[in-house]
């Protein structure tokens, strides 16, 4: 079995006969960032479209929260304020129980 350290070493490689070529100077060119689109002009007034998408997403959002306001919402909504405040009540009265109460 042969492995990388007892192979017999290869013949010596022929010198490359090769052209030397001088470096050229490098020159930068000036170049901007690249301008990103904002939502507010130079002097830092928002722009039309951007006053515009935020009253048509409040708009979405109101409708959206009108949607969801029915009955079966509001019961649900109800039903865990009150499983809130019986867990709320049942942990001050483990800790009156276990003398922990501080206030």
């Amino acid at each position: 079995m042969s492995t990388p350290e007892h192979r017999p070493a290869a013949e010596p490689a022929e010198p490359v006969d090769a052209e030397i070529v001088e470096a050229e100077p490098v020159t930068a060119e000036p170049w901007a960032p690249p301008s990103v689109a904002t939502d507010y002009t130079d002097q830092g007034v928002p722009t039309l479209d951007y006053v515009r998408d935020k009253i048509e997403g409040r708009s979405a959002t109101a409708m959206g929260w009108e949607e969801l306001r029915t009955a079966e919402v509001e019961e649900a909504e109800q039903k865990f304020a009150e499983r809130e405040q019986k867990g709320k009540d049942k942990l001050a009265e483990i800790r009156r129980q276990m003398g922990l109460e501080t206030s």
